[in-house]
């Protein structure tokens, strides 16, 4: 088993959070950050959510698992609910699964799917501001990397910008095996540590 030192987080992030434990840019003002919900010391976040997206965060303090899910060239998966505005085309959807140009670099192949229905999530809070009279999508994205504001980025260069983004999947893999970690349980604002599964799991890919 891992050592007893070591410890593995699941957190469902709120909209409006910080995704690390001090805000160093408003510290006479602070906004709400993981310390406001997570107790456990000395934990940090593999990569991260941006203040405005929310779910699914991974913090360990374990080091060398927090560079192998972190750095791109692992290409671990990551699996997004997306709320766009408008209904997007074959051409749009197509473009974000052969990879477009952002600025300077240019996006991995991604899966993306048009839901037919509405995921089963809470509400946010506060609720997303849109127009009435333009209707609303929700996209499934898997991206194989996770570069600053990235969905964001992507929908916004097929013409159809983001409203809501949630992550509900964080994929570790080994060869031919993944393991999905997901929101499962997790109301947002809560955490829960890693099942004894999962830990056996990690150690038999030889991942500690």
């Amino acid at each position: 088993m891992p050592k007893k030192n070591y410890r593995y987080l699941l957190f469902n992030k709120p909209y409006g959070v910080l995704c690390q434990f001090t805000d160093n840019d408003r510290p006479e003002n602070p906004r709400p950050t993981l310390k406001d919900y997570i107790t456990v010391p000395h934990v940090y976040p593999v990569g991260r959510l941006d203040r405005d997206s929310e779910g699914l965060v991974f913090l360990t303090n374990n080091g060398p698992l927090k560079h192998r899910l972190s750095h791109r060239q692992f290409a671990h998966p990551r699996t997004y609910l997306v709320q766009v505005e408008r209904i997007p085309d074959d051409k749009a959807l197509n473009q974000l699964r052969q990879g477009l140009m952002i600025k300077d670099y240019r996006t991995r192949p991604a899966q993306v799917k048009l839901l037919e229905s509405l995921p089963l999530i809470p509400p946010r809070d506060p609720p997303i501001r849109y127009r009435k009279s333009v209707p609303t999508a929700w996209l499934e994205m898997t991206l194989t990397e996770g570069r600053n504001r990235q969905v964001r980025r992507m929908t916004a260069a097929v013409g159809y910008p983001t409203l809501r983004l949630i992550r509900i999947a964080i994929g570790v893999q080994k060869n031919e095996k993944t393991l999905n970690l997901t929101l499962e349980g997790l109301n947002p604002g809560q955490w829960r540590e890693l099942t004894h599964s999962d830990l056996i799991i990690f150690k038999d890919w030889g991942i500690f």
